[in-house]
């Protein structure tokens, strides 16, 4: 079972490229349970005033790729538990669950929010259960999280609108899933030379950049990429930042 982080975009042309994986992994996990068991997929969202749109928007993205020939048709599930910026998200939310979903948002918020349930997430994760990040789902995800910011000492590396209400670019223990650093709409929203600024100041060791409409899977396995953009590695190298792509 693996760990899908999706770099952010809503165009349900891509749903089947960009989820079928991981549907298929959680009707796995479902028959480790009971054979052909339906899989029950948590769909945590944090969201101002709690509201259920973006969840809802993903449990369709989801039902669509468990629907298509690549997944043949597999049973599914979609559990939908919104929650609102400012609380914590509660723990029966992860009980009684095949897979996770964790959507976008405000990616502090998020963090805030599902941070006290780390243990019990890391926990199910090596036990096999699937996790998705969606955009902030994804940034939150691993040890060391950048979880927004535009500026380092002052100076823009990206452009404010993908600043998450943080001036400085911010790198906190995040959930603890993957061990390197996740940036979302990596292109779209300029947040990869954010990334590759971090890694230049050594904020961080190292990170991938995820664009939307686009999945990195990781598991026991090489890095997988799929979807309609691109995945890029940034490294520190001797003497500059090294940039490449994952296919």
């Amino acid at each position: 079972m693996g760990i899908h982080l999706v770099g952010g975009g809503n165009d349900p042309r891509y749903d089947i490229d960009v989820y079928t994986g991981f549907v298929i992994e959680a009707a796995q996990r479902a028959a480790r349970r009971e054979p052909d068991a339906t899989a029950r997929i948590a769909v945590i969202t944090v969201r101002e005033g709690g509201e259920t749109d973006h969840a809802a928007r993903l449990a369709e993205a989801l039902t669509t790729a468990a629907a298509s020939e690549a997944a043949s048709g597999v049973s599914i599930e979609p559990v939908i538990a919104a929650f609102a910026e400012g609380q914590l998200v509660d723990p029966s939310a992860l009980e009684g669950i095949d897979a996770l979903v964790v959507g976008g948002g405000l990616t502090p918020a998020y963090l805030d929010a599902l941070l006290p349930s780390a243990e019990t997430i890391q926990a199910a994760v090596v036990d096999g259960m699937p996790y998705l990040g969606f955009s902030a789902g994804a940034m939150i995800a691993p040890d060391r999280a950048l979880i927004g910011g535009w500026r380092i000492g002052g100076v823009e590396v990206s452009p404010e609108d993908g600043s998450e209400e943080l001036d400085e670019v911010t790198v906190v223990p995040g959930l603890g899933l993957v061990d390197v650093t996740v940036d979302v709409h990596a292109v779209q929203w300029g947040n990869l030379s954010r990334l590759i600024a971090a890694v230049d100041a050594q904020l961080v060791d190292g990170g991938v950049a995820i664009d939307e409409h686009t999945v990195l899977s990781v598991g026991s396995g090489p890095l997988r990429a799929a979807g309609a953009g691109t995945v890029w590695a940034v490294t520190r190298g001797t003497p500059h930042v090294q940039v490449q792509s994952i296919q």
